[in-house]
């Protein structure tokens, strides 16, 4: 019987030449993929030694590092379930999931400040120099060289939902839906011998962990790995790299500065974004800037990525692009009836990409999926007649105006054309009279002075009148997550009480 498991995939990929640098950093320390398969099968044998078998959880916060790679693929090399949490997460936040999940080990940094005694048992510290630090227990044991035999609806890891409007929910990924879906990037980007990727996405999230190193583990590349976004760096390592997936943040940076040029991209075959929507003016900017037309694609932690944008063909502005090759995809209403090329629904999928469930919810894993098989992804969608799919925003954001349906992403993109606008975030807050009120949040471009009155003057002959807010708040930043979503949430909070 075919063991699925994801490490036996990357190892059949691995480059001739071991000592080919897998993992590269700019002060030198690089990771050969002889070392990462060496450290990988030592780091197997420490969690034998744990007795953690198939199947054990074990949930990590840890900064991102090369050995948090390695970690990750030993999980895979025992058949363990990879739980992985943003550093940034609190001991309260951590609790709560670390309640949920029951792992049996927990890997972190080394931080006396909190108070984790009551599982001290189970706790370990990745890498600190100390003799009980995961990365010295496992340097003097001899690699494992079993890989565990799994089957491909077997979990390879269980990630948690942002959980941005309410509990946060474990999407149970298996060995097959993460190879899956690697294997389709991988094609339909045609990553090339000698392709050299520049990362500096986080890796507790599918963009960075699932996509962009599963894609290079498949081409046998090297990877530039920093260990945060730093522009400066992005600059330095553009000229030696050939792939850049990156969020809008990262491109937005990078039009800021003067010497981000046509020339100085010259190696770059393929600059990608997604985790958050690319503005058109990005975009086109960018292209002018550079010759590149950014390959936009869009996913979600339940499925990896579900639509891309063409390697070869057009690739246009405020897309996501086509389904995967292997993936299904339509626009329903709320009923599940499917809808008419153009018209606005709900977004459904489903292919070997698709989660397993979420974990201890079947009933909410039951409410999200159809009885043919499509996932109800909640994101707001509309479809051409060419199959070219756009994302209008999510069903939750969906405003309510006087019994009229406003979709904030035509707002926003109304907004954001408007000279002088460098991005804006729409949200309904609780009206007296109409329900809810459109409400737009505004970020100014540098030295431009705009009010309210201006902005809703241009507005007036692009938009019904119904669409157009009734209120524009100026701030400086628009609140964002660590994958560069703006959390309606939090500006749903901070203006809910504008109008009561």
């Amino acid at each position: 019987m075919k063991n699925h498991n994801l490490y036996r995939l990357f190892q059949s990929r691995f480059p001739e030449n071991m000592d080919q640098a897998f993992l590269m950093q700019e002060n030198g320390e690089n990771l050969s993929y002889k070392q990462l398969h060496h450290q990988s099968g030592q780091m197997a044998a420490f969690l034998k030694s744990k007795n953690i078998a198939k199947g054990d959880r074990i949930l990590v916060q840890v900064e991102k590092s090369p050995l948090n790679v390695v970690f990750y693929l030993a999980c895979l090399r025992v058949g363990a379930i990879y739980l992985p949490l943003n550093i940034e997460y609190t001991e309260k936040e951590v609790r709560y999931f670390i309640e949920d999940a029951q792992p049996s080990l927990i890997v972190m940094e080394y931080d006396n400040s909190l108070n984790y005694n009551d599982l001290k048992e189970i706790i370990h510290i990745l890498d600190e120099g100390r003799q009980a630090s995961v990365a010295d227990l496992s340097g003097d044991l001899e690699p494992l060289v079993e890989v565990a035999h799994m089957g491909k609806d077997e979990l390879a890891a269980i990630l948690y939902t942002s959980g941005t409007t309410g509990r946060s929910k474990g999407a149970m990924l298996s060995h097959d839906n993460l190879a899956s879906n690697a294997l389709t990037l991988h094609k339909i980007w045609a990553w090339q011998p000698g392709d050299i990727l520049l990362h500096a996405l986080p890796i507790f999230h599918v963009h960075g962990l699932f996509v962009a190193l599963h894609t290079a583990l498949l081409n046998g590349s090297s990877v530039w790995f920093l260990n945060r976004f730093d522009v400066d760096a992005l600059i330095r390592l553009i000229p030696k790299s050939t792939i850049l997936m990156g969020v809008p943040t990262f491109y937005t940076r990078l039009l800021d500065r003067a010497d981000f040029t046509r020339e100085l991209c010259a190696s770059i075959r393929l600059f990608i974004s997604g985790s958050a929507p690319l503005l058109t003016e990005t975009f086109e900017n960018f292209f002018k800037r550079t010759g590149h037309y950014i390959l936009e694609r869009y996913g979600m932690t339940e499925g990896g990525m579900v639509t891309s944008n063409p390697y070869d063909g057009s690739r246009i502005a405020g897309t996501v692009g086509f389904a995967l090759p292997d993936v299904d995809v339509r626009i329903c209403n709320a009923a599940g009836e499917i809808l008419p090329d153009g018209e606005i629904g709900i977004l459904e999928y489903r292919g070997p990409n698709l989660f397993k469930g979420y974990w201890g919810l079947p009933e909410k894993t039951a409410e999200d999926m159809r009885p043919d098989g499509f996932f109800i992804s909640g994101d707001l969608a509309r479809e051409d007649k060419n199959d070219r799919i756009s994302i209008v925003g999510r069903a939750k954001d969906l405003i309510i105006s006087g019994g009229y349906n406003v979709y904030p992403k035509e707002v926003e993109s109304a907004l954001d054309q408007l000279p002088g606008i460098r991005e804006s975030a729409v949200i309904g807050i609780p009206h007296p009279d109409f329900g809810e009120a459109v409400l737009a949040v505004v970020v100014l471009k540098n030295q431009m002075s705009l009010t309210e009155d201006k902005i809703l003057h241009d507005l007036k002959d692009n938009m019904a009148r119904f669409k157009q807010p009734k209120k524009i708040f100026f701030v400086e930043n628009l609140p964002r997550n660590t994958m560069g979503k703006v959390q309606k949430n939090i500006l749903r909070k901070n203006y809910e009480s504008f109008f009561n």
